[in-house]
C-alpha cells in the first residue's frame, strides 16, 4: 500500500562533530531529484575543497525506495551507511545529507568513524525541521 504521506525536511540546516582533532561538518538539504543532489554535491566539493573526504547519503520517493551512500574514500560501510541509518531512523525521504571531514591528525578506526559520521548526521537533522507532507 502506497503512503499518502511522507516526512522530509523543511530546509537547509548544518551541524557540526569534533574527534581527536577531525572536524566533521554536516549539511541536509530537502531534494527533489538525483541532479539536484549532484548539483548539491559539486557545491559542496568546490565550496570545501580542501576537505579530506565528502560522504553523503540521499532518500528520494514518497516509499524511500530511490537512495544511494557514499564513502568517498574512508573505509566500507563507516560514512555512508551511519549518514543513511540516520535518514531511515527518521524514515524520511527527499534529503540529501553531506557530511564533509577535515582530517585532524589522529586516526579514528572504523568503529570512530562510524560513530563520527552517524553523530555528525545527528546534529544536522537536530538543527532541522521535519514535517509531514501530503501526496498530490
Amino acid at each position: 500500500m502506497v503512503p499518502d504521506t511522507y516526512l522530509t525536511v523543511k530546509s537547509f540546516t548544518q551541524g557540526l562533530y569534533k574527534e581527536k582533532g577531525s572536524r566533521f561538518i554536516s549539511f541536509v538539504w530537502p531534494v527533489s531529484d538525483e541532479e539536484e543532489i549532484k548539483d548539491i554535491l559539486e557545491s559542496t566539493r568546490k565550496e570545501h575543497h580542501a576537505a579530506r573526504h565528502h560522504c553523503y547519503a540521499w532518500v528520494l520517493g514518497p516509499q524511500r525506495d530511490h537512495f544511494r551512500a557514499n564513502d568517498d574514500g574512508e573505509p566500507s560501510g563507516s560514512a555512508g551507511k551511519p549518514i543513511l541509518g540516520q535518514i531511515n531512523s527518521r524514515n524520511l525521504t527527499n534529503i540529501c545529507i553531506i557530511v564533509v571531514r577535515y582530517f585532524g591528525g589522529k586516526l579514528l578506526g572504523v568503529s570512530g568513524l562510524i560513530n563520527a559520521y552517524r553523530s555528525a548526521a545527528v546534529a544536522a537533522l537536530e538543527n532541522a525541521e521535519i514535517f509531514e507532507c501530503q501526496l498530490s
